[in-house]
This record gives structure tokens, sequence and C-alpha cells, in this order.
């Protein structure tokens, strides 16, 4: 089943609609965070605790996966490219699993030489990450606002995708 949905990616029919280049509104308070950037405090591969607010300043692409859905291992191939490809002093990636076991997002992340950031949930995900499907794709501007969201498997290695990103990184 992997294999036939990395083809159908490979086709290019599963490109994300991004949205039209505009000048970003500025974040809004949240009721939940009472800050503007979102607060996602996470945990490490190796247990340690962060938080999704370390990225501020920079655009970031978060990406809701697991090991058990195909689709999100389909699309992780297409992330990873995507990020050897733009400026990661400016774009950050967070890949967040959503295993219930680390070690074996872990041991899938080796396997498959995946070097992008990954990390776990260590508080229910807040209102902008709430989701009921998985891969569930969101891109914070540097301030915090998600300026993009798409649920479902995607191909995002495209010069459109990396230049939307570099787009938002612009100052």
């Amino acid at each position: 089943m992997g294999t036939l949905q990395r083809g159908l990616l490979a086709t290019g029919l599963l490109r994300p609609t991004l949205p039209q280049a505009s000048t970003p509104a500025p974040a809004q308070p949240t009721a939940a965070t009472g800050a503007a950037y979102p607060d996602v405090p996470l945990l490490t591969l190796d247990g340690h605790p962060t938080n999704l607010r370390a990225l501020r300043g920079k655009v970031v692409f978060v990406n809701l996966w697991a090991t058990w859905c195909p689709p999100c291992v389909a699309e992780l191939p297409s992330i990873q490219a995507l990020a050897a490809r733009v400026d990661t002093q400016r774009v950050a990636f967070a890949l967040v699993s959503l295993d219930q076991n680390p070690r074996r997002a872990q041991v899938f992340a080796q396997r498959r030489g995946l070097t992008l950031p990954i990390y776990f949930p260590a508080a229910p995900l807040p209102a902008p990450f709430e989701t009921d499907a998985i891969p569930a794709t969101f891109v914070l501007t540097p301030d915090g606002r998600v300026d993009f969201h798409h649920e479902g498997m995607a191909d995002y290695d495209s010069q459109k995708v990396k230049a939307y990103l570099e787009g938002l990184a612009q100052p």
C-alpha cells in the first residue's frame, strides 16, 4: 500500500494548494496561550522537553504523522527532500509523531534515514493544531500565525512549496 501511495505522490497530482502571496496579518493573541506564538510543549526523540516556541522567528513546517499511517509514511520522503532544499536558518521543520511508543518512531526514523527533528506532544495539541486526520501539515509564519493547513497526503518537494516557504521567511 505504501508503495502505491508513493507512486501516486510521484504523479504530481497531490500537490498542496498554497495560499496566495500576501502581506501577513499580525498574529492575534489566543485565549489559550495569552501570546501570539502557539504554546506547544513537545518532547524530543531522547525525551528532553522543548516547545514549538523555541522556533519563533523562523517559518516552521509542522507535520503531524505516525509510523502506523501509510499516507504519513508515503509523504515523509518529500518533506525530507524539501528540507534539504531550503535555508534551514530561516525555515525549520518539526515532525510531530503521534505514535504512543516513541521508541517505535525512533527506530522507524533510523531505518528510513530521516534526519529531520522528530518530536512528541507533551500535552494535548492546542486549537490551531487540532485535526481529525493525519497526516496534517501546518506552516507557521515567523510570528507564529498558521498560514497554511493541509490534511491528508501531499507531495511537498516542489519549487512552488520551496518558494512559498522562502517568501514567508523574507523579513
